[in-house]
């Protein structure tokens, strides 16, 4: 087994913005602060959920300076520094190792997109770089690649190419991939719908946008599942369905940014082209936050 970087609930933490759109490094702070006291086991910053795709190059590195400061060895960070551009993607790695993290989380090439060769060959090229350990993230709803069970074997040879996390939807290839990889590379689940799904073939944990406004109940879920109490695990998950997928009632991060609002975290807005979502859509948010418990 290669070493791991965390098990549980990882936070795909968000990036709060002033009204002028900069970034909040105080709120920043505070939430990273948050997530430390009510158990999540990882920071992941400048994800998609961080609004990496419109941080720019100054803002990407200075975010994950901050966080790996702010964290400061309480529990491990994953810097996402994947990119479309290889040679821009070795680039921002090396710096992200430079800074102190943990990990990388490497989203595959996007838009120009590539054959399952191509992902071999970028991520071995991004591996072969750096000495951290690195989490491949596939989520071909927006990247249009996904990374396939026997890419997966091939990749997980490399010996800091240690996890991926698995946002495809499909649990029939999550399956694949623990039957072909074993122990050789661990899964993450990367929808909080399927937490419970997920560890029960053998994943290690979630990176989740749920954690951004309930990270104990979040790794809760796992914790009881590794415990043993299975069921408790899945009746937690279930209590939280309709909150989880009113997480995604409009493109993520757009609903938790304003869960995070409503309840006085001040994550501030989203940069365009990422806009407010609808009176209509804002108020089944708030209906599932009451029924959760998390407004009144």
């Amino acid at each position: 087994m290669k070493n791991r970087i965390f098990k549980g609930a990882g936070v795909a933490i968000v990036t709060p913005m002033n009204e002028d759109m900069s970034v909040n490094y105080n709120k920043l702070g505070e939430m990273i602060d948050f997530q430390i006291e009510n158990h999540t086991d990882a920071i992941i910053i400048c994800g998609t959920t961080g609004e990496s795709a419109t941080l720019n190059d100054v803002e990407h590195r200075e975010v994950i300076r901050f966080a790996v400061e702010r964290t400061n060895k309480r529990i491990p960070v994953i810097a996402g520094t994947g990119s479309n551009d290889t040679a821009y993607c070795v680039e921002l790695s090396q710096e992200a190792e430079r800074l102190g993290v943990d990990g990388l989380l490497l989203v595959t090439p996007y838009y120009n997109k590539t054959s399952q060769r191509g992902l071999v060959k970028h991520y071995q090229t991004v591996a072969a770089s750096v000495n951290l350990p690195i989490i491949m993230y596939s989520v071909a709803s927006r990247t249009g690649v996904n990374i396939a069970p026997e890419t997966c074997l091939e990749l997980s040879n490399i010996p800091n190419i240690v996890a991926i996390k698995e946002a495809s939807g499909n649990i029939s290839q999550v399956a694949k991939i623990r039957h072909l990889c074993g122990d050789n590379l661990d899964v993450y689940s990367g929808n909080d719908d399927q937490i419970v799904p997920i560890l029960s073939l053998g994943g290690v944990g979630v990176i989740s946008v749920l954690s951004n406004v309930m990270p104990k109940e979040t790794h809760d879920i796992c914790q009881l599942y590794f415990d043993g109490k299975t069921q408790e695990s899945m009746e937690l998950q279930l209590k939280l369905l309709n909150l989880m997928n009113a997480l995604f009632i409009d493109v993520n991060p757009i609903p938790v940014k304003e869960a995070m609002n409503l309840m006085g975290m001040n994550a501030g807005p989203c940069r365009l082209p990422l806009y407010e979502m609808s009176d209509g859509d804002r108020e089944k948010l708030k209906k599932a936050m009451q029924a959760a418990g998390l407004l009144k």
